[in-house]
């Protein structure tokens, strides 16, 4: 949580929608005393599911990771398994 003077408030008022566009809670406050509160929007999964993906950019390794382990099961296990049991 951020606490501001009303006069802090007033001459940074972007960078304090930032700051809640970010998640943070920023209380007002004038003399001292409390009077307002900026909190953000609740966000929705899908918002949050964005901000993960945007946050924790995909391994550039990954899919050679998994080639390499394809790779490496194919050979230990040749062609007996071709699909799911059962199916």
């Amino acid at each position: 949580m951020i606490t501001v003077t009303a006069i802090q408030a007033a001459r940074s008022f972007a960078n304090i929608l930032d700051a809640v566009e970010r998640g943070e809670t920023v209380v007002i406050t004038r003399d001292g005393v409390p009077v307002g509160r900026l909190v953000p929007e609740r966000q929705t999964s899908a918002d949050r599911l964005k901000a993960a993906l945007r946050d924790n950019p995909a391994d550039a390794g990954f899919a050679d990771e998994l080639a390499r382990i394809h790779a490496e099961l194919d050979s230990a296990f040749g062609n007996e398994v071709r699909g799911w049991p059962g199916g």
